[in-house]
């Protein structure tokens, strides 16, 4: 098996690694979806997606419940979600996904991190093409007949249903997220993670020492506050 699926494997452990980051990239996300959708979560999809995000990561009930308060208040911290996209070492196409207070601040420290890992940040519109922006949901597969529920699920907006390893990962189109999200829940369905993320539509094999590169590069990225995610073209298969 190649680098790429060895990277793609250590993501869930690495990504959940650091409590704390964990706690403020959540919390970031819980103040964006407060401030696009009101402090509800009955009638704010993406808020209720952050508060299971949160429970899946262990993150107190406390934390979450201050985290809306605050963001709902007249002292809330003002985070814009900015994406910045740009090229890769091996030319993979990178999209980062931030929530920042200083966009100053961020763009200078991410194209500091593409230039020093050998790629380089782009414009807007650059790469992004490459991406469809997609509801993501995961839950276990034990408990339920999937079989059976993939067709219920299609009439919700359900496009693709995959099994990975022990996790059951349900897509939908951006617009499907809120009915795909009821449907869910309207069945006990308990998801361990659900967001809205940037699927690439195309991707890129890379020989191993060009996937280090990249690597590298996402490694730095996501080690930085602002950031909450980062995406690729890079072939993640075996």
């Amino acid at each position: 098996m190649g680098r790429a699926f060895e990277f793609r494997k250590e993501r869930k452990f690495k990504r959940w690694a650091g409590m704390a980051k964990t706690f403020t990239r959540i919390g970031r996300e819980i103040a964006l979806a407060v401030k696009t959708g009101g402090p509800n979560p009955e009638y704010n999809s993406r808020l209720r997606g952050a508060i299971q995000n949160a429970k899946t990561a262990n993150m107190p009930k406390a934390n979450v419940e201050s985290a809306i308060k605050k963001a709902s208040g007249k002292e809330a911290e003002n985070f814009q979600e900015l994406i910045y996209e740009g090229k890769g070492p091996g030319g993979v196409a990178v999209l980062v996904e931030t929530a920042t207070d200083n966009p100053t601040r961020t763009v200078a420290n991410v194209r500091m991190y593409f230039d020093r890992c050998g790629g380089a940040l782009g414009t807007s519109g650059s790469v992004s093409f490459l991406f469809d922006r997609k509801g993501v949901f995961k839950a276990k597969t034990e408990g339920h007949e999937w079989d059976e529920l993939e067709l219920e699920l299609i009439d919700a907006g359900l496009e693709e249903l995959k099994r990975e390893e022990d996790e059951i990962v349900l897509l939908c189109a951006f617009t499907d997220f809120g009915a795909l999200q009821k449907a869910l829940e309207d069945r006990n369905i308990e998801t361990t993670s659900a967001a809205l993320e940037y699927i690439p539509n195309t991707t890129k094999k890379l020989d191993d020492a060009e996937v280090e590169a990249v690597v590298k590069l996402i490694d730095r990225l996501e080690d930085d506050d602002d950031v909450l995610n980062v995406y690729h073209t890079m072939d993640m298969s075996e």
